[in-house]
């Protein structure tokens, strides 16, 4: 379970279509001790360490699958580490 699987959904208007996917993945070690944690506490819970901050209809949001449990959770509470996976392809 070292490995996160991640996808960015959402945006403007749900930017893209769907024909584009927003992809990544990171291996837990390969992130710095502060990102591991992060990602330890969005997993045990991601509503009390991420609410949805209020007016941001349109902002993304991102899936983070670790073995078969996986959690959505605002941009803003994804450490950039994850972020940066992140790719765009056509699919």
């Amino acid at each position: 379970m070292d490995r996160l699987k991640i996808e960015r959904v959402g945006g403007l208007a749900g930017f893209g279509g769907p024909h584009l996917k927003s992809r990544g993945e990171v291996t837990l070690s390969d992130l710095s001790s502060a990102d591991q944690q992060t990602v330890e506490a969005l997993f045990a819970d991601p509503a009390k360490v991420a609410p949805v901050p209020r007016g941001q209809a349109d902002a993304f949001r991102y899936k983070i699958t670790r073995g078969s449990h996986t959690i959505e959770v605002p941009e803003h509470a994804v450490p950039a580490k994850i972020k940066n996976s992140v790719k765009d392809v056509l699919e």
